[in-house]
């Protein structure tokens, strides 16, 4: 159903704020948008469509779709009573269906805020000088801490960056001001609060089923900031081209509410008007979105919840006073002075963007709320813009009409049913193979034992062994026709007609995996086994990248929540009785966050998604992780850092950078080893060749004492040397003295004895002159006494 464009129904947009909050005004802008949607068009309207066709396709998501039309097909003039089928749908789009849902599921993420008011920028700008100043003067600041002792940094000089690249990831990674630290921990909390996760999946579902989903997000008092989870087929809203409806200007949702439940939801409706809406019978022009009987009617009615967009003029009276300043009051937008240049005041007025909340029983001429809404979120970027409280995605929107994967499956959904059903039917009329059994054939067998060879007897031996008797001739003599009484009947042609029909089967199921990209190595079918796992990995990211439209839509939906959600905590911190029971409760988490919750409102905050890698590019990640790991170029600590950063581009910026500070500092390492080595070295010749010199003197030293000690030996030596000859030649001389005067002392006795013995000293002298005459006779010279060379010392020194 293609919806169109309003056509000018609604009320003016230029009349005064006073009638714009008039109940009559609201009146006209809920007829308005009861027209556009429930208004039948040749017996349909286009609320009642948009439903049906969702309900159509939640239930092909959950194979629950109608048979009739399967029954409509196979029937013959409507009559299946030869016909024993099990009607229930194949379940192949929830297998598909769960894939994308839990794989969407699956991929975690980061709400991250930064701020981005003036103060803030300012601090980051501020802290991004700061660290360029220490960058571009490192050098000479470390000279100065070294030489005077004062440190001139303003910053950790081991965390200054090297490089602005470095500087831009470590003011992405590292510099987190602790007021964006306390949005953070609260926008969790909140999501925590609200189970948004759960809320989050429903939306997936509703992506993939319908291709749309919705949120609403509102503020009470009472229970705070509350995110819930909008059925798409309950909204209403203007026509929009936009995937993101950003350009609405009405939007709101029917609920189904009991007389009980609406008098709680507006106490201010009396009895008397709760008994009117009780007894108000329906238009029947008028769609209602469910058909009760008599009693429910009583019972139940169908609320229009709606917001419309529209403008306020805001109009002030600059009064001059009697000093000279000037002075604002506000005033309605009716307000118009005097053109008159003796005046003392003029007007001053812009026009803002309001939200307007209005409720209404549907079918009934009965306005239940109109009124300007409360909690109105405004970007403090633009506080003249308003947001509504509905977030609304459609990644697939033409015409105002959403396209979801569900739909594109629905077609060839219905012809694997019809397929599977044909092979039931076909099945159900298989025979199974029989015999043919010739009568005539057997008459003309003799078995010659006397038995008959009858059919029954055939057939047994048939079955049993396989065997078969005949006879090529008759008993005539003529030929047997029926010479093989037993032939095998071949019934089988159900066979091939069951093999089309797997065949077509397989055609529709790989129709479904071509029109939504979801391949086997997506939707968990075995792998071929001759496809290489490179190849199975590229067949599994083409098809995430064909539903990756679904998964960006989730994360907007994720996004305009949070950021809707943010908006409302500053109002809440701001403006609420409950701020700080709230502030409280996020204390508890993190007690630092406290004074910073208290300023809260006075900062603006952008809000981005930090999405998760998936699988396939984990794995690149964590390939050029152990590439670098495996050549020494990072180490444990970084792969540990890198790991921790969701965001690819940031992580592999990050691996560069370590890689790029391993390098240097093996380089700053290799060049302190060699100059510790070359000092090494060079004190190691220097101890060499002292050592050398201390060697030289040693043995100098010890030359020159073993030389001196030498001499001393040889001194030693011929003093001893002289002692022994001179003890030598005194004995000597003590013998020859001692032999001299026993020659004397001989001759002595030989004088005295001359004369006393003369005959005898005759004798003697004879004796002696004879051995004289031999001694001259043997040439022998007399016998001496005296020493030879040995009254002579060493060098020829003679005593």
């Amino acid at each position: 159903m293609e919806m169109t464009p309003s056509k000018g129904i609604f009320p003016s947009h230029a009349v005064l704020d006073e009638e714009k909050s008039s109940f009559s005004y609201g009146m006209q802008v809920a007829k308005a948008i009861e027209s556009e949607w429930f208004r039948k068009d040749n017996g349909s309207d286009k609320y009642q469509s948009a439903k049906e066709n969702y309900h159509r396709l939640r239930l092909y998501a959950r194979a629950e779709q109608s048979v009739q039309k399967y029954k409509d097909e196979l029937s013959v003039n409507d009559d299946l009573s030869y016909l024993n089928l099990d009607w229930k749908p194949v379940p192949i789009i929830p297998k598909f269906v769960d894939i994308v849902v839990n794989g969407i599921s699956e991929r975690e993420y980061e709400l991250k805020c930064y701020s981005q008011d003036p103060d803030s920028i300012k601090d980051k700008t501020d802290y991004v000088n700061s660290l360029l100043r220490d960058m571009n003067n490192k050098q000479l600041f470390q000279k100065i801490n070294a030489t005077t002792g004062i440190n001139m940094f303003n910053n950790d000089p081991s965390s200054i960056p090297q490089n602005v690249e470095e500087l831009s990831v470590k003011m992405q990674l590292e510099y987190k001001p602790s007021i964006e630290i306390a949005q953070e921990e609260a926008l969790n909390n909140v999501f925590d609060l609200n189970k948004f996760p759960l809320v989050k999946k429903r939306c997936d579902y509703d992506l993939v089923v319908i291709g749309i989903a919705c949120t609403r997000s509102k503020f009470n008092p009472s229970d705070g900031i509350k995110i819930d989870y909008v059925d798409p087929a309950d909204i209403v809203y203007s026509y929009s081209d936009s995937p993101y409806f950003d350009d609405l200007y009405y939007v709101g949702e029917v609920r189904r509410m009991t007389i009980p439940e609406l008098k709680k939801f507006f106490p201010r409706l009396t009895n008397e008007e709760v008994k009117e809406i009780e007894n108000m019978t329906y238009d029947s022009s008028v769609y209602r979105s469910q058909k009760y009987t008599a009693t429910q009617q009583d019972n139940f009615v169908d609320v229009l919840f709606f917001e419309y967009k529209t403008y306020n003029n805001q109009v002030y009276k600059i009064k001059q006073t009697s000093t000279g300043a000037q002075k604002a009051i506000q005033k309605t937008d009716e307000f118009n002075p005097p053109k008159d240049d003796r005046s003392q005041f003029e007007k001053v007025n812009r026009s803002i963007e309001v939200l307007y909340e209005g409720a209404k029983i549907i079918g009934l001429e009965k306005l239940l709320d109109w009124r300007l809404s409360e909690n109105m979120t405004r970007p403090k970027s633009d506080i003249t813009k308003v947001n509504m409280s509905y977030a609304i995605v459609a990644p697939r929107l033409y015409q105002g009409r959403p396209e979801s994967l569900v739909s594109r499956m629905v077609t060839f959904a219905d012809m694997i049913q019809l397929t599977h059903l044909k092979i039931q039917q076909v099945m159900s009329r298989l025979v199974p193979d029989g015999v043919y059994l010739d009568a005539d054939g057997l008459v003309e067998i003799d078995l010659g034992n006397g038995t008959n060879y009858n059919p029954q007897e055939a057939l047994n031996m048939y079955f049993q062994t396989g065997s078969v008797i005949g006879r090529s001739m008759t008993m005539d003599g003529e030929i047997n026709q029926g010479a093989l009484p037993i032939k095998e009947l071949q019934t089988g042609s159900g066979g091939s007609k069951i093999q089309s029909l797997i065949t077509m089967y397989n055609h529709y199921l790989q129709m479904i995996r071509d029109t939504t990209g979801l391949n086997e190595a997506r939707d968990g079918s075995m792998p071929d086994s001759n496809s290489l796992v490179g190849l199975q990995k590229l067949a599994a990211a083409n098809s995430n990248t064909a539903t990756r439209h679904i998964l960006e839509g989730s994360l907007y939906l994720t996004l305009r929540t949070a950021e809707i959600t943010s908006l409302r905590l500053s109002d809440a911190i701001e403006y609420s009785s409950i701020r700080n029971s709230f502030i409280n409760s996020l204390g508890k988490f993190n007690v630092a966050t406290l004074d910073e919750l208290h300023s809260l409102h006075l900062h603006d905050f952008g809000i981005y998604i930090n999405l998760a890698p998936d699988e396939e590019e984990k794995q690149r990640l964590e390939n050029n992780i152990q590439i670098a790991l495996n050549r020494d170029q990072i180490t444990l600590d970084d792969v540990i850092d890198i790991r921790e950063v969701k965001n690819l581009k940031l992580a592999n910026q990050l691996l560069k950078i370590r890689r790029r500070k391993k390098f240097e500092q093996d380089r700053q390492v290799q060049i302190q080893n060699i100059q510790v080595q070359t000092e090494s070295n060079s004190k190691a010749a220097q101890i060499s060749a002292e050592l050398e010199v201390q060697k030289e003197q040693v043995l100098a030293n010890t030359k020159s004492q073993l030389i001196q000690l030498q001499n001393q030996g040889d001194i030693q030596k011929l003093e001893r040397e002289a002692q022994l000859k001179k003890d030598l030649m005194l004995f000597e001389f003590q013998l020859n003295s001692q032999l001299k005067q026993m020659d004397l002392q001989v001759i002595k006795g030989k004088e005295e004895y001359k004369e006393d013995r003369k005959d005898k000293r005759t004798k003697i002298q004879a004796t002696q002159q004879s051995e004289l005459i031999d001694q001259r006779k043997n040439n022998k010279p007399p016998k001496n006494f005296e020493s030879i060379n040995n009254d002579m010392l060493t060098g020829g020194f003679s005593i």
